[in-house]
């Protein structure tokens, strides 16, 4: 199990993380997600270790992890952290980057090693392109592979897809989750995209200014959302005042009826494949709901809210 009890820390005089606890089981995936600037990624270094805490404890286990004060070279044994940058070496193959921590004894077993991780990511087909020549989603692909190369307890993902397509994002999500389930490896996400919470994680923290503010599993918290904050972190949000109560409610919840206390004026329909996102007026402030068909500019609907 990681433990994180009331931890502390501060770049400056300002505390960037306020008395954060937490803990999270092994094998499971936990998702951070907040606002850029709440200090998602600087969790994230503080659970690795490259930094000293001002106060409070982390363990995975019974292992304390400690900070630069404590190990020569930062950074904890049983964990890999992914950060933002990558930092792949551009002069050497991307089969090459992948296998450069496994061990040369058995050739065979590692050419097959750096070959199925590849296929995780799917990037097979550049096993002998050189890191230089990449673009920036593959560069990112390629450093999601060489963390998981020696199979670590604890994986620690800073927006680990921010640069890849759309249409490899997806396929990419489902192979790195089933993998990590299979394999039993405890995965925390700072990551500011919805479907990596509500798809895959099995818990979720909401960080404010350094202040973890909600957590519980996925469905709960975006079924329940305290304030239009956290509402908002999973997409265009409503927030209605309906007989003196604030309520906040996704698009897809409310719906066109014949007649209600909520009549909305039409602004533009924007087509999204399956479905309108229709942007309306109501009470000097704008609305959105979702929509099969097409509103013209100025249309007056009722709506209500999907029970």
């Amino acid at each position: 199990m990681l433990t994180v009890d009331d931890i502390l820390f501060s770049y400056t005089d300002q505390i960037t993380i306020h008395k954060n606890s937490f803990s999270l089981d092994k094998g499971k995936n936990l998702a951070i997600i907040g606002e850029s600037g709440c200090g998602k990624s600087t969790l994230l270094k503080l659970i690795y270790g490259l930094y000293d805490l001002n106060q409070g404890h982390i363990f995975w286990n019974d292992i304390e992890v400690l900070g630069p004060k404590f190990n020569l070279v930062p950074g904890m044994d049983f964990m890999k952290y992914l950060a933002q940058d990558f930092d792949l070496m551009p002069f050497i193959t991307v089969a090459e980057n992948v296998g450069k921590y496994l061990s040369n004894i058995y050739p065979d077993k590692k050419k097959q090693r750096i070959h199925e991780l590849l296929d995780i990511v799917e990037m097979t087909e550049y096993a002998n392109t050189k890191a230089k020549n990449l673009s920036g989603g593959q560069m990112q692909r390629v450093a999601i592979a060489r963390v998981l190369a020696l199979e670590p307890e604890v994986l620690l993902l800073d927006e680990p897809f921010s640069h890849i397509d759309n249409f490899r994002k997806n396929s990419l999500r489902r192979k790195l989750f089933a993998y990590l389930k299979e394999k039993q490896i405890t995965s925390i996400v700072a990551t500011h995209d919805s479907t990596d919470v509500l798809s895959f994680a099995d818990e979720v923290l909401v960080m404010q200014n350094g202040k973890i503010i909600e957590k519980g599993t996925p469905k709960f918290v975006y079924e329940n959302p305290e304030n239009k904050y956290i509402a908002s972190l999973f997409g265009d949000v409503n927030e209605i005042l309906i007989d003196g109560e604030i309520h906040f409610i996704y698009p897809h919840q409310l719906k066109v009826v014949e007649e209600s206390g909520v009549k909305a004026t039409v602004i533009h329909s924007y087509f999204r494949g399956s479905h309108f996102l229709i942007e309306a007026e109501y009470d000097n402030q704008k609305l959105f709901f979702e929509s099969t068909q097409h509103y013209d500019k100025f249309t007056e609907v009722f709506l209500a809210k999907i029970t």
